[in-house]
């Protein structure tokens, strides 16, 4: 027999118990490249806007949750998403062995492979060698640093690093740089902007997936996020949005549409290949 006490206590808690299970939760924090059009970018009357902006607004309204999104350099987002500041990177970040060996990757929502962009009337890029003893320009932080550091020493041009992609692309249309390196969606955007500057060739063998990183620790919350993004897929949700942001209808193999097989990017450390039933309201 339990005392008057002890009686009055458990009848509080079990009161409590619905309230504390129906509390919200806190808003999802993430952030953006802010200036990196037209995946984020400012708006007239402030704030952002862009692909990135409505895809995981509408993912956290479907998971039922608030979301924070701050807009920030791509080279401190990395790092802030370690420090804690951040539940998972909203930013368009490439799946590379390196990062996923690091963070933990939803699967890809996108394609990106890297493209060149050029001044109007340049001679066209047909390979690296025809960039010997010219200036490329790249956003910092980024894999097309990268890469295009490499192949500067191998090929003989000057890299030069802006803080966002577009001081990249300026640097071209003001004549610092031959021509900018970036993902083809960013590149082929700004050619629609601006008469002057060029959407010019694509290095076929970097396809990689855009994906959602969340921190090692974070697995139901990188699945949870996942089956929302497959569920916006399967609805053709993802589809209509690359349509209206990107003007290009995607292709019946583009990842706005096609599911892969369990969590994560296959190949890539940390994947789960363990099949699961999607659910979808």
């Amino acid at each position: 027999m339990i005392s008057r006490f002890a009686a009055a206590t458990l009848a509080v808690v079990l009161c409590a118990a619905p309230a504390l299970a129906q509390a919200p939760l806190p808003p999802l924090r993430t952030g953006v490249d802010g200036t990196f059009a037209p995946h984020a970018m400012p708006k007239l009357g402030g704030g952002i806007e862009g692909f990135q902006i409505d895809l995981f607004t509408e993912a956290a309204r479907r998971l039922k949750r608030e979301i924070t999104i701050e807009s920030a350099s791509f080279s401190g987002l990395i790092p802030g998403l370690q420090a804690g500041r951040y539940d998972f990177i909203a930013a368009p970040t490439t799946v590379t062995k390196e990062r996923s060996e690091n963070m933990l990757f939803t699967a890809g929502y996108l394609w990106t492979a890297f493209r060149f962009g050029i001044k109007k009337g340049s001679a066209p890029i047909k390979e690296w060698a025809d960039l010997k003893g010219k200036t490329v320009s790249v956003n910092k932080g980024t894999p097309y640093e990268t890469l295009a550091k490499a192949e500067g020493e191998k090929n003989g041009f000057t890299v030069q690093v802006y803080d966002t992609q577009p001081d990249a692309t300026q640097a071209v249309l003001s004549g610092r740089a031959y021509a900018t390196l970036g993902g083809n969606t960013v590149i082929a955007y700004a050619a629609t902007k601006n008469p002057q500057f060029v959407a010019d060739l694509e290095l076929s063998t970097t396809r990689a997936h855009w994906a959602a990183p969340f921190r090692k620790d974070s697995v139901a919350q990188r699945n949870q996020m996942q089956d929302v993004l497959n569920c916006m897929k399967k609805d053709g949700f993802i589809a209509k949005l690359s349509e209206k942001w990107f003007g290009v209808v995607p292709a019946a193999d583009a990842l706005e549409r096609v599911i892969t097989p369990g969590y994560g990017v296959p190949g890539m450390p940390g994947y789960d290949p363990t099949p699961h039933e999607l659910k979808c309201p």
